[in-house]
């Protein structure tokens, strides 16, 4: 199968709905095709649950949203066993986690221990309900959503859970070119309502498959390893990245070589990915962040300074 070819086709799909933000989608089937998750903080109104909505349709998986508020109980996302009196029988009643791509909405408004019962979920893609166990469909995908800018009655996530998010992503405000094309590319219909596959569930695990058989030439992992180290040893970072981190660069590298046509991974695909790979897995000191600097700056200016491994 052409990964490459088949991938042109999801981004192009998903780019007829969210306008001028191919970058972002590219990173976010990256993320598919690494079996990992994606946390998607913006403001309202951005386009988040339209992405992840175009993106599950064009890869014919299932979709379920949950709307993350302080009442939304463990089972409410999970699923409940109930006694069936007609069978006689505990039966299991699945809950929105049973989806192949599952939207969490405004994640940081349910509670810790509801946000919690996605931690099974998303690091063992399974789920257990009483003492049974029951596995997710493949792939799976957690697509969270939260308001960095209203934060009033909100729960913010714990480190375990934000490590498991393999990439953090943003979509920020259209240009104006780009606002006028949504304007009158949503003026007679909704192109989501349209929008149909362009492979399948089958088509997208064969694609899985595929990425682990890129190539990372031994010079390009040790600068891979020595970026992460390098959050550990800063002088402004206080937690840096761990080796689930490492995991996260190398296998999204692996990828994002693969959409760019390559089957080899190069020093530029590590300095490209950082950013979203690597930004929310460091806590940063508290002196750093009184002097108004931010994780973003602090991953920039590591990725600056470690040296890029060049051709003999």
């Amino acid at each position: 199968m052409d990964v490459k070819k088949a991938a042109d086709q999801i981004i192009r799909n998903v780019g007829t709905v969210i306008v001028g933000k191919d970058d972002v989608i590219e990173l976010c089937l990256a993320a598919l095709l690494c079996e990992g998750h994606v946390l998607l903080e913006d403001v309202p109104g951005i386009g988040k649950t339209t992405l992840a909505k175009a993106l599950a349709r064009s890869v014919g998986c299932t979709f379920k949203r949950i709307q993350f508020t302080p009442d939304l109980l463990p089972s409410d996302v999970t699923g409940i066993l109930y006694f069936n009196q007609k069978a006689q029988e505990f039966e299991f009643r699945p809950g929105p986690i049973m989806a192949q791509i599952v939207l969490a909405d405004e994640i940081n408004r349910a509670t810790p221990r509801t946000q919690s019962a996605l931690l099974e979920a998303m690091q063992e893609r399974q789920v257990t309900v009483d003492v049974e166990t029951i596995g997710l469909p493949r792939p799976f995908m957690v697509m969270a959503t939260q308001n960095p800018i209203e934060l009033e009655g909100t729960f913010p996530l714990p480190e375990a859970q934000v490590d498991r998010f393999l990439m953090r992503l943003s979509l920020g405000y259209p240009s104006k070119e780009e606002e006028d094309q949504i304007l009158l590319r949503y003026e007679r219909e909704d192109p989501l309502e349209v929008l149909g596959p362009v492979v399948d569930a089958a088509d997208l695990l064969a694609m899985q498959n595929q990425i682990r058989t890129v190539l990372v030439e031994q010079s390009v992992r040790e600068y891979l390893i020595d970026v992460v180290r390098a959050t550990r040893e800063h002088d402004a970072v206080e937690l840096g990245v761990s080796p689930r981190g490492s995991l996260a660069l190398y296998h999204t590298a692996q990828a994002l070589a693969v959409l760019r046509g390559r089957d080899f991974v190069v020093p530029d695909d590590v300095k490209y990915l950082a950013p979203a790979v690597l930004t929310h897995r460091i806590i940063i000191s508290p002196q750093t962040r009184l002097r108004g600097r931010r994780p973003e700056e602090v991953v920039a200016q590591i990725v600056d300074a470690v040296p890029v491994p060049v051709e003999a």
